[in-house]
């Protein structure tokens, strides 16, 4: 399937889907436990991010929408001496992270905020964001890495992975089980920014950075079932969908998905079933 345009708003959801926003119901927060269903699949990409990150022994860390503190856990120990802040706007998850590592390592301080309009009290050596930054609305990315990184001292690092699957059956096939006329287009409000290919982000960045390196991955993760690939998205790329339909409907429309994604997603002869999970990396020095 090619890659969608992310500045191209189309008129169906089976073929926009771009751009997120949601009016019929309020959202719900985050579920932390949902999330980490799958930690160890989610983390590898953070871990993958930290072997190319050029700093040694940063002072300052800001964690940017840190979730349950997977990725403040990886950073506390790859730099054990760092002050690091860890941030995200949703309360669960900032309860879950305080749970799981503020008794173990004090020095971390854990602050619920939005990253768009999030400012750091002091100099900031590295910008840590695993999984975060495509949730923010396409024109609020770049300004916001570069109002992050105008004020910090050259040799700061910011370094980000985000999903890059809005075209992959199992973000397709949500837009196209929106689409059934059984929602009468309630669904249609449920949009998302679709993320920049790597030539633009560089573009973008290296007008206020001197570095920039970028990198895709596709991950393949054998789950051991279709009905786990449902699983991993309910704790992020399903939400703006559940949250729009009533709690008897959700049901409805998690089976209607799930049959889509038996027909686009073989079994292995294990039995098990591969979802690919490309991310789109980059490692920024002022």
């Amino acid at each position: 399937m090619p890659r969608l345009n992310p500045t191209t708003k189309l008129p169906t959801l089976l073929t926009k889907g771009l751009t997120r926003t949601l009016t019929t119901k309020p959202k719900t927060d985050w579920n932390a436990t949902q999330y980490l269903k799958f930690e160890s699949e989610r983390t590898q990409p953070a871990l993958d991010l930290l072997t190319h990150i050029p700093l040694k022994n940063p002072t300052s860390i800001l964690d940017l929408g840190c979730g349950p503190a997977t990725s403040t856990n990886l950073l506390a120990t790859h730099y054990p001496t760092a002050k690091i802040t860890a941030l995200d706007s949703s309360p669960a998850m900032i309860a879950r992270a305080k749970a799981q590592v503020v008794q173990r390592t004090p020095s971390i301080l854990f602050e619920t905020g939005n990253i768009e309009t999030y400012t750091p009290t002091g100099p900031i050596d590295l910008f840590f964001s695993n999984a975060a930054m495509h949730w923010l609305k396409a024109s609020e990315r770049i300004p916001t890495i570069e109002r992050l990184m105008q004020p910090q001292t050259p040799g700061s690092v910011f370094a980000m992975q985000v999903p890059h699957n809005l075209d992959e059956p199992s973000h397709a096939l949500m837009w196209e089980t929106a689409a059934e006329k059984r929602w009468g287009g309630r669904l249609d409000s449920v949009q998302r920014d679709g993320f920049m290919g790597p030539g633009e982000l560089y573009d973008a960045v290296k007008g206020f950075c001197r570095e920039v390196q970028i990198f895709e991955v596709s991950y393949y993760h054998s789950l051991d079932s279709h009905e786990e690939i449902v699983e991993w998205v309910k704790g992020t790329g399903l939400r703006p969908y559940l949250d729009a339909l009533e709690e008897g409907e959700r049901g409805v429309y998690l089976e209607g998905y799930l049959e889509r994604l038996r027909g686009a997603y073989p079994v292995s002869g294990d039995g098990r079933v591969l979802l690919k999970y490309p991310r789109l990396f980059m490692v920024a020095v002022k």
